[in-house]
């Protein structure tokens, strides 16, 4: 075989291998991010997103430059009464969509350092812990969306 075919034979083949370890590599995906606009004197948002995790894992904690203090709430049902309050960690079954939504888990950006206009994007940053204890971090843009996209949820009432 001629040198130069076998050269890029082999270069091709290393790409191949280097795209199967990155693949291997993205353990947890984040899709449909977003966060809901804000009123000027708001000081709390909250973020929402679907988290699919290849392994068993847990999201830890979120960060965001946009705001003081960042928690994962959970909204629950009891006794006939909604109650949100902070969460340690979400549980990420393997291959499992986890929903976060206004009505379950959700983010909550608290201290927000301005108002979030639609159209913006805010940077979060998602840390998963798998069962080996191994942590991932996730790098999400989230678009601002409208308060008409509320879905009928209203957060004056849950506290």
């Amino acid at each position: 075989m001629h040198p130069v075919l076998n050269n890029i034979k082999r270069a091709a083949l290393t790409l191949s291998l280097l795209g199967l370890a990155f693949q291997a590599s993205a353990q947890t995906q984040v899709d449909d991010a977003w966060v809901r606009a804000t009123v000027p004197s708001q000081s709390a948002s909250g973020a929402f997103m679907t988290i699919t995790a290849d392994s068993d894992s847990k999201l830890l904690s979120v960060a965001s430059p946009v705001s003081k203090d960042v928690q994962i709430h959970e909204m629950s049902m009891k006794d006939d009464v909604m109650k949100m309050g902070p969460v340690q960690s979400v549980d990420l079954p393997a291959g499992k969509a986890v929903k976060f939504d206004p009505n379950g888990y959700h983010v909550m950006l608290m201290g927000l350092t301005a108002q979030l206009k639609e159209g913006e994007i805010v940077p979060l940053t998602l840390t998963v812990a798998n069962a080996k204890g191994e942590k991932e971090t996730i790098e999400v843009k989230a678009p601002v969306r409208s308060l008409t996209n509320m879905e009928g949820h209203d957060h004056s009432k849950m506290h």
